[in-house]
């Protein structure tokens, strides 16, 4: 049960049974009614703006309204008190017997609870990461696949249908860059003096292992090849090569994605879906042959002073046109672009969500463009940003010797401090706004550490369970109803405080889900993982509060379904961000 939903409904009932609302109900728009905790806890459980939001189409004062909203909701049983604050806010505080109700049904619900129904099936394609297959996953990377990873996690908690993809870049001028570098290294394995890697290849060792394969399958025949017959062969298989790394890198990240799309397939055999695409866009009068005048600044590479095939994206919200196929009649990078978003939108996705490097904001106009016109606005797409990562150890930027070449990879990190740390840390931030990684601090064990802190207070619940079991031996914990346990016997402030933090959970996941803020979970957990172990740490000076107490049977028995309740949302908190939920730290 979602305790603000249910509120809201009774708030809406309440409403219906009132005269002036009853003579003017199809003049009211209900949806701008919102029940939300109130910003200072003292003023009560749940507030609304219900009267603040119906007043003027009511023509009637905010607070008057309210009083009699309130003097309705005092009928309820499971309403405490309920006053009128500020301009009209009604604040209620809701009764013991409701919190050891919404617990009950918590616990009933178990590993479910929290889940929504909000995304109602509409199908999703969330594409992150999606680096060039040119080398291991270095560190800027690893923000955008916890991002996208988790903001999927959190979609399909929400009821969305989720598909993970990943678009590989394997059809671009860096794959004969990758290709030629390999070849180097390839020469080198066959006792070569290659010298000092040219400028404009890639330097990296990780190349070695690709160059010997080849090495031993070929010995030396690829020596005596032409350049047009030895490309494509070390080319697919260093392409093979790079994607295995990058997979056993993310999976080291605890990200696994459901679809590898790649960039090649488009351009393939006469490249008949980019050709498609250009046509359906052209049928659909978005298409003309023009030349565009030259943009401010550096010049891109696709430019020309000549007449091309534009698509005319200005229509569609872009700021500029952009051309589809040069004056030579190849294809330019933005018209595979276009192929791969009409691919997404031929597998029926509702929405795509396109998880991008800050570097990367002036594609967000032109592929919502792109959207607006293949789909006939009919698709929505969403680009989230994710700013740069700065590492440090102990404050000190870090340097960190590497295989790569010229970069820190991912499992250097990844190995360094850990999955679940880089997992949390990494969305225990907005996306949008820059995040500083340090080192020392996400391996201290801390309160300051968010990562050990909330896995901390899931440990701390399995921990209790094993207490109650020394304490009373012959409790089988597998038998026991802990909803109607905890019904009659969680009474206490403090343990009401806990209750609350998990009724909130619900609404998180769903606004979380709604506003594609994965962050907002990561913020959730701290914030419960505190106000649990701020309430096991009062049990220390006040004995009664203490989860188990052998005077205390059956009190001991409710309170282990409200642990049972903490552990639960944690886990599933845990299991949305893609980090461990252990049941003990070392």
């Amino acid at each position: 049960m979602n305790l603000f939903t249910d509120f809201e409904n009774r708030i809406k009932n309440v409403l219906e049974t009132l005269d002036s609302v009853q003579e003017k109900r199809s003049e009211l728009d209900f949806c701008r009614i919102g029940v939300e905790p109130p910003r200072d806890a003292s003023h009560g459980d749940v507030a609304t703006n219900a009267a603040m939001v119906l007043a003027k189409p009511l023509g009637t004062n905010p607070r008057a309204l309210a009083e009699q909203i309130i003097e309705k909701l005092r009928q309820d049983p499971e309403i405490e008190a309920v006053s009128v604050a500020g301009p009209g806010f009604i604040n209620v505080k809701l009764a013991v017997s409701y919190w050891q109700r919404i617990l009950a049904d918590m616990i009933r619900q178990g590993d479910t609870y929290g889940k929504s129904a909000v995304g109602a099936g509409r199908k999703v394609n969330v594409e992150y990461v999606s680096a060039n297959p040119t080398g291991p996953m270095h560190v800027g990377h690893c923000r955008g696949a916890v991002v996208g990873d988790t903001l999927a996690n959190l979609l399909k908690f929400a009821g969305f249908d989720v598909t993970k993809e990943y678009y590989i870049n394997d059809a671009g001028s860096q794959i004969d860059v990758l290709a030629r570098s390999v070849f180097l290294r390839y020469r080198e394995v066959l006792g070569e003096t290659v010298g000092d890697i040219p400028e404009g290849l890639y330097p990296g060792d990780y190349l070695i292992p690709v160059a010997t394969q080849l090495a031993d399958e070929y010995g030396s025949s690829l020596r005596l090849m032409t350049e047009s017959k030895w490309l494509p062969i070390v080319k697919d298989r260093a392409i093979l090569a790079m994607m295995d790394m990058i997979r056993s890198d993310l999976a080291a990240l605890n990200v696994v994605h459901d679809v590898f799309y790649s960039e090649r397939t488009l351009h393939e055999n006469g490249a008949v879906p980019i050709r498609t695409a250009i046509n359906d866009l052209t049928f659909k009068g978005h298409v003309y042959k023009g030349a565009l005048p030259p943009p401010k600044g550096q010049l891109p590479e696709d430019w020309e002073d000549r007449e091309q095939t534009l698509f005319r994206s200005t229509e569609v919200g872009d700021d500029i046109d952009r051309p589809l196929i040069k004056s030579d009649g190849t294809y330019t990078y933005f018209a595979a672009d276009v192929a791969y978003f009409k691919d997404k939108y031929d597998r029926h996705f509702d929405e795509m969500i396109y998880i991008l490097g800050a570097d990367h904001g002036g594609y967000v106009k032109r592929l919502e463009a792109v959207a607006r016109a293949v789909s006939d606005g009919k698709a929505k797409l969403t680009v989230l940003l994710c700013q740069l990562v700065k590492l440090y150890r102990n404050g000190e930027p870090v340097k960190m010797s590497k295989r790569s070449g010229d970069f820190v990879t991912l499992r250097d990190v990844v190995d360094e401090v850990g999955r679940d740390s880089v997992r949390f840390m990494m969305i225990y931030r907005k996306s949008s706004e820059p995040l500083d990684f340090d080192f020392a601090k996400v391996t201290e064990q801390s309160k300051d550490n968010p990562v050990f802190y909330v896995q901390y207070a899931h440990a701390r619940c399995q921990s209790i369970f094993r207490q109650a079991k020394d304490v009373f031996p012959d409790l089988d914990f597998g038998a026991i109803d802990f909803s109607a346990a905890v019904e009659g016997y969680i009474t206490d402030p403090n343990e009401l405080q806990v209750i609350a933090k998990l009724a909130e959970f619900p609404r998180v996941v769903e606004a979380a889900a709604l506003a594609q803020e994965p962050h907002r979970i990561a913020f959730y957990l701290y914030d419960l993982a505190s106000t649990f172990h701020g309430h096991w740490n009062k049990g220390k000076d006040s004995p009664e509060l203490r989860f188990v107490n052998d005077k205390t049977r059956e009190l001991s028995i409710a309170r282990l379904g409200l642990v049972q309740a903490v552990a639960s949302v944690l886990k599933a908190g845990l299991s949305i961000t893609g980090t461990a939920a252990p049941d003990e730290m070392r």
